[in-house]
């Protein structure tokens, strides 16, 4: 008998899942990241964010972090770099300008989150971007492509 249970195959484990638990309401969620992307080029503090929800910074944090699965910080860095993005592909702005614009406290400070986020340096994005404007308008449309007649 004792041979037999050991060449029995073993059942087959399938982990029930959990409701996640833990995040913040659908409301707070939505009510914070207006509230950070309201006041992106504002300082902000989690102190501020955890207010505003009525909760405290350590609860807060945690359940931000549930919901969005990003830290506060995080979530608010990620927003500033596609923010700065932005204002790099639509605008004239000096990088100094869009770093103030975006909320970093220095154009270091960008530098270094911009190129940790992307793997890249802004300028050297912004190069990138212009570059792939300037190819993408020479290049002749597919449908005009055909139309040119042989000299």
């Amino acid at each position: 008998m004792a041979h037999a249970q050991q060449n029995a195959a073993p059942a087959s484990f399938s982990p029930v899942p959990r409701k996640s638990t833990g995040g913040l309401s659908p409301q707070r969620e939505k009510r914070v990241k207006e509230l950070i992307l309201e006041r992106l080029g504002d300082s902000l503090e989690v102190t501020e964010l955890a207010q505003a929800c009525a909760l405290s910074r350590s609860h807060f944090s945690r359940a931000f972090k549930c919901s969005t699965g990003l830290s506060p910080k995080d979530w608010i860095r990620r927003q500033r770099v596609a923010m700065a993005k932005q204002l790099i592909q639509d605008t004239d702005l000096s990088l100094t300008q869009i770093s103030l614009e975006c909320g970093f406290c220095d154009q270091a400070h960008f530098c270094h989150s911009f190129t940790r986020s992307e793997g890249i340096n802004p300028f050297a994005w912004r190069c990138k971007v212009m570059n792939g404007h300037e190819r993408k308008r020479s290049q002749p449309s597919p449908a005009s492509a055909g139309t040119h007649s042989p000299l």
